[in-house]
């Protein structure tokens, strides 16, 4: 067969064919575990219906003998009126994307099957919940038909056991075809064969819907995988008392904590805890003992295999556990790091796979600021504390209330911090909740969509805040007696559960980023490199120090700039009309003012101090730069105005000795020896003066490292400067969104802002290779990459491969830029 697997004969490593819910129920197959039999409908398949618009020649008839194996294993029939199979119909990715694509339960019902299934359970009520069920996923996922049935949904509820089952199925698939009629002219079949060919096109074209092509270009994740479909037998949790559905992680995945993690909804199906339209009870709640031994055990087996924290889907029928799905499991970024370090310890992981597991996005969102305490204090005495729900993915924010998606999409383009309240969440709800600082929701628990999409996203969560009277239509939430109208001040936090009525100052929270560095303390032996911060001010050197930097870089223009000396700078030059004397001095007592207290804080911290880039687009405006060059042309040159670089190299020569700290001076755009050689002589003019070195900008001062710079000489290379450069495209360019995001999503260009173009490699190797060492007792080349913006893993690791071991790097970014070259280091 060409486009079709059973779950024994696929092979699980082979994701990209079988989907991630394929590939995982494969491994749980090959292991022994009980799983509902059932088999996949490939990637390759869903590829070949997306480009003609129609299933492949072949491909239902696959479908139909995989389904009559299926009838074979289960010892049941398809349609039958003795012993019915039932199946469920899912999508399944090569990449995670939960809530985003569709799914059919209960499929194949008719009249003769749903009246068997009810003598067979000894319910009519069960059958009937059936039918609905049914019906309303087909109709609203197929027939795209949505929230219609509330007319069948009442009658299903006043079946009982005992009544008669074909008139029950009778006046329940009237009702819904009913309330399927006021929508289109459509119906649901009644065929069970027709229903599975209707399933397998809709999975295939839920790849393309609004909200799975924003998630996949929220995630980077790729247009053209394509999904499978995996048809699996039914098993029912909705079946009795001692049946029921649930999730589990195999630890904690918004704090990290090694303990299951789940939760368990008796007499429901695996839909009810998911779209938490029901709240369920935390693990083991009311699953039967011998049930709840069997998944821990299980769950510690398959962690140490699969060397992972796992998100676990099954289902208990009639107190016999199934296994439905496990994958990979969404994590906060708190939770990645402390697993990430958790299983190193444990040795499950070697530091490859540690550093491997955490992402640079997740060292960011640690990092950023949480709420003020005495801010919450003061609240709590006001009285300003709502509710308390579920902490679903951690987080400290602030924000106005928006009760719709697309309110809180419009007020974020605004410029609004948002927090997006809904009853509950849903994959329509996906704009908004990008959109959003953070999320709350009045139903649900810590599996619904809500919660594994806020964890996907890192978006601070709350759940099941059952308090909240959300009303969307009258733009208001009830608490009690307390009503927030939309457009109010919330807060909320995704750790504790809580909702504030107000905003709160935030402060950096000190336990998350020790997390942080208990894993990133690992990688520095292996690394061999050091980081170095940019700052500016002197209170920026102590976060810079404990983020991990191991120097510092500053320029000259930025300390004049912050403290209002570099517009006196330029008026006075251009008064005067020439570089006087007057002028050299002030700017040489300007640097040492501003200059020694950051070299002061510094400490043992070598800095490297770049002199003032009269070309600089940040400082353009500050510095009247068309006017100055127009009157002082030589500033448009690096070593045009020797006067004004010797009164820098003096005032950072005088500001070393005066706080004892290690400098050095680089003067940006230098592209010739000749340039670097004019630098020296003006060093050797000065005894004493602190070593000088060059910030590359161009290929050409690249390619021309070797005999530019000396052993006791550092030189910068500005990658994002030089790769610009290499594009023909504006330098700035590089740190926008547009227009290089459509550019790179059209494939006219791969992305420079995080991947070395492979030209601009060709040009560092040989370069790095004559470059001399920078020292006596270093082996490095003298030569270090300055990152502006972002760093990106990849960029880094390149970088490092071709043998730089100095990053500069912005104080935000010097843990991620750690990292990513830990990663690199050990193939993480």
């Amino acid at each position: 067969m060409t486009y079709t697997l059973a779950f024994e004969d696929a092979d699980p490593d082979d994701v990209d064919l079988l989907g991630g819910k394929g590939a995982g129920l494969a491994r749980l197959v090959r292991l022994g575990l009980r799983v509902p039999p059932g088999y996949v409908v490939s990637t390759a398949a869903c590829r070949e219906y997306l480009a003609s618009g129609a299933l492949p020649d072949g491909l239902f008839d696959e479908v139909l003998a995989r389904l009559a194996q299926l009838e074979a294993r289960s010892g049941k029939r398809f349609g039958s009126d003795r012993d019915p199979l039932l199946v469920s119909v899912r999508s399944g990715a090569p990449v995670s994307m939960p809530g985003m694509m569709d799914t059919i339960l209960d499929l194949g019902l008719d009249r003769r099957s749903a009246v068997a299934v009810a003598r067979l359970t000894g319910s009519t009520a069960f059958m009937a919940d059936l039918v609905a069920r049914f019906h309303r996923m087909y109709a609203e996922t197929v027939l795209g038909v949505m929230d219609v049935h509330d007319d069948a949904d009442r009658l299903v509820r006043s079946v009982a056991p005992g009544d008669d089952p074909d008139t029950a199925f009778t006046a329940i698939w009237a009702a819904c075809d009913a309330a399927v009629a006021q929508e289109t002219d459509e119906r649901v079949p009644a065929e069970p064969v027709e229903q599975l060919r209707g399933a397998v096109e809709a999975v295939f074209r839920s790849w393309n819907t609004r909200r799975a092509k924003t998630y996949r270009d929220h995630h980077g994740i790729p247009h053209d995988l394509g999904t499978a479909v995996v048809v699996q037998a039914m098993v029912f949790g909705n079946l009795s008392a001692d049946s029921g559905s649930g999730v589990v992680f195999t630890r904690n995945p918004a704090t990290g904590e090694p303990l299951l993690y789940g939760e368990f909804l008796a007499a429901s199906q695996g839909e009810d805890v998911v779209a938490g339209t029901r709240t369920p009870d935390p693990l083991p709640g009311a699953m039967p003992a011998e049930a709840f031994a069997e998944l821990e055990a299980t769950c510690r087996r398959l962690e140490r295999e699969q060397g992972d924290v796992l998100d676990i889907e099954f289902t208990v029928e009639r107190s016999r556990l199934y296994f439905l799905q496990v994958r990979r499991a969404k994590r906060t970024p708190q939770a990645a790091v402390r697993i990430a370090g958790d299983l190193l310890d444990e040795g499950v992981l070697d530091l490859a796979g540690a550093l491997g597991a955490v992402t640079l996005d997740h060292v960011r969102q640690i990092d950023r600021p949480g709420f003020d305490a005495a801010d919450v204090a003061a609240a709590r005495e006001r009285g300003d504390l709502l509710t308390t729900g579920t902490g679903a993915c951690p987080g400290q924010v602030s924000g106005v209330l928006a009760l719709t998606s697309e309110r809180a999409r419009e007020l974020a383009d605004a410029g609004h911090d948002v927090v997006l309240a809904r009853p509950v969440t849903s994959p329509s709800d996906l704009d908004g909740m990008i959109a959003s600082q953070g999320i709350v929701t009045a139903t649900g628990g810590s599996t619904s969509h809500a919660a594994v999409v806020a964890r996907a996203l890192g978006t601070a969560c709350v759940v099941g805040a059952s308090d909240l009277d959300i009303d969307v239509a009258a733009g208001r939430v009830r608490v009690g007696d307390r009503v927030l109208a939309a457009g109010d001040p919330v807060s909320l936090d995704g750790a504790s559960g809580e909702v504030f009525a107000g905003a709160f100052t935030r402060a950096t929270a000190a336990s998350a980023s020790d997390v942080v560095h208990r894993l990133l303390v690992r990688a520095e032996p292996v690394t061999g490199c050091r980081v170095f911060a940019r700052v500016t001010l002197p209170p920026q050197v102590e976060p810079a120090r404990a983020r991990g930097a191991t120097g510092l870089v500053t320029a000259v223009d930025d300390l004049l700039a912050a403290s209002g000396r570099l517009e006196k700078l330029v008026q006075t030059l251009m008064r005067q009309g020439r570089v006087t004397r007057a002028v050299c001095e002030e700017l040489e007592e300007s640097v040492v003012v501003e200059l020694t207290p950051l070299l002061r804080e510094a400490g043992d911290l070598e800095v490297g101090v770049r002199a003032v880039d009269f070309l600089s687009d940040d400082a353009r405006e500050l510095m009247q730069q068309t006017a100055l060059l127009a009157r002082f042309p030589e500033l448009s040159m690096p070593v045009g105005a020797p006067d004004l670089l010797r009164a820098q190299l003096a005032a950072v020569t005088r500001a070393a000795a005066d706080s004892g700290a290690r400098a050095h001076l680089s003067v940006r755009h230098l592209r010739d020896p000749a340039e670097a050689d004019a630098l020296r002589a003006l060093r050797a003019q000065l005894p004493g003066a602190v070593p000088v070195g060059a910030y590359l900008t161009s290929p050409r001062a690249v390619s021309h490292l070797a005999s530019m710079v000396r052993s006791d000489e550092l030189a910068w290379v500005e990658v994002r400067t030089v790769q610009a450069r290499m594009f023909g495209i504006p330098a700035r360019q590089l740190l926008t969104q547009q227009p290089l995001d459509d550019y790179v999503r059209r494939g006219l260009l791969a992305d420079p802002r995080t991947v070395l173009d492979p030209v601009v490699g060709s040009l560092f190797a040989p370069a790095l290779a004559a470059a001399p060492r920078s020292g006596p007792d270093d082996a490095s080349p003298a030569l270090g990459a300055r990152l502006s913006g972002r760093v990106s893993a990849p960029m880094v690791g390149a970088l490092y491969r071709l043998g730089l071991r100095r990053f500069a790097v912005e104080v935000d970014e010097v843990r991620p830029a750690l990292l990513a070259l830990g990663q690199a280091a050990t193939g993480g």
